[in-house]
Formats: C-alpha cells, sequence, structure tokens
C-alpha cells in the first residue's frame, strides 16, 4: 500500500493534483483514519502541517508530493514535501508511486534549512564534507555540474561513505522487502540542498543502478 499525501499552492491545484492520483487508480481518503491496504491519495490544505505531524507521531509511512508554489506555511507541504512538481509531471509520478512488486530505492537530496524528509530508512548528513558553496567558481552551480561532482568526490570520505552505504543498502534492502517494505528512502542532506547532497545521491543511483536494482533520483531542494 503506498499512501500519497498532496498539497498544492491553491485550492483549484490542490483538486486537480488529487484527480490525477485518483485516475491513476488512487482511493481518494478524507482523513488518515480512513486508510486501508489499497493505494491512496489524502489531499492536504494550508499545508496540512498537523496532518504530517499526526502521521509521523502515529509511525504512517507517506510520500508528500506538492503541487506548484510555496505555500506559505511552516512545516507544510511545499517546505517538507518529497515531490515538488509542476502539473504535466504529475501523471507519471502517479504512476511511478504506485505499490510495487520490485523493491524502489529512493536517492533523494535535500536541504537541512528546509527540513529533512520523515521517511527516509537511511539519512546521511553531508556536512561533514567541504562545502563547494564557498569555492566561488562553484557557488553558482549544483550537484549535477561535473566540477561539483569533482570537488566533492575529490575527498576521500565520500568515496568511503558511499562505499560503506552501498553495502549497507545492498545488505538491509532484502530484509525491508521481507517485511514488506517494498520502497526504500536513502536521504543525503547538506545545508540548502544544492550541492554535496546532490552529488552523493546521484553518484548512489548509478551504483545502485549498476546493481540491477530500480532507483528514483530525486532533488527535492534543487
Amino acid at each position: 500500500m503506498t499512501l500519497v499525501v498532496v498539497g498544492a499552492d491553491s485550492e483549484q491545484r490542490l483538486a486537480k493534483s488529487i484527480a490525477v492520483f485518483e485516475a491513476a487508480g488512487y482511493t481518494r481518503i478524507a482523513s488518515l483514519d480512513d486508510l486501508t491496504d489499497v493505494d491512496a491519495v489524502l489531499g492536504v490544505a494550508d499545508g496540512g502541517a498537523d496532518v504530517l505531524r499526526h502521521a509521523d507521531n502515529r509511525g504512517i509511512k507517506y510520500v508528500l508530493v506538492h503541487a506548484g508554489g510555496p505555500d506559505g506555511h511552516a512545516g507544510g507541504s511545499h517546505e517538507r514535501a518529497h515531490h515538488r512538481v509542476e502539473g504535466p509531471q504529475l501523471e507519471e509520478l502517479a504512476k511511478h508511486l504506485r505499490s510495487r512488486d520490485r523493491a524502489l530505492v529512493t536517492c533523494l537530496a535535500f536541504g537541512y534549512k528546509n527540513g529533512a524528509p520523515a521517511d527516509a530508512a537511511l539519512l546521511v548528513d553531508a556536512r561533514f564534507l567541504d562545502n563547494p558553496y564557498w569555492v566561488p567558481e562553484l557557488r553558482e552551480k549544483n550537484g549535477l555540474d561535473p566540477a561539483v561532482a569533482d570537488y566533492v568526490m575529490q575527498q576521500p570520505a565520500a568515496k568511503k561513505l558511499l562505499d560503506d552505504l552501498e553495502r549497507m543498502v545492498g545488505d538491509l534492502l532484502p530484509l525491508y522487502t521481507g517485511k514488506g517494505r517494498m520502497h526504500l528512502v536513502v536521504a543525503f542532506g547538506c545545508t540548502g540542498g544544492q550541492h554535496r547532497s546532490v552529488v552523493l545521491a546521484s553518484d548512489m543511483a548509478r551504483r545502485l543502478e549498476a546493481r540491477g536494482l530500480d532507483v528514483d533520483f530525486v532533488t527535492r531542494d534543487l
């Protein structure tokens, strides 16, 4: 079962977004108390901070999607979203998030200044690495740029981290799937989610794809 929580920057966009998930086969629910064993979508208004805290306190696993721009609410769907999307991307995302027969590993890059993701099975704080932000010629680039990737990955600690983490994911994934958890989030955080976390998440995604795993690479704050 996959629970998708959807927030948006307007009531109209929220309604359209929920309709996309319904068209993809999700059951719309009105509250967390309506959860069953089917893929479900729950819309939240005004950022939904209270609903998200309630889900976290109950240990409910969910994927948080925000459609559109900022919602202006601290701790809300825009600030905490796993996926920030515009309308055309929603249909593909809805299909991608459906319950799966094969495990999916999401390598997620995020910025701590916007909050850590709630559903990460493994969370890595990359702020111990030297920050490309402080290199003038790299500041305006991001972790998808080869120059930034080289700067991060030339640090021995970065390679050691990914080597160890790759082995850990390989060992843990069968244990998670054995308990019925088919979606594993490996989250990499740095200050702004622009440089170090993006490089590490991208490299880890490449490594896991080479192992034949289904992998999703997400840059939440890029």
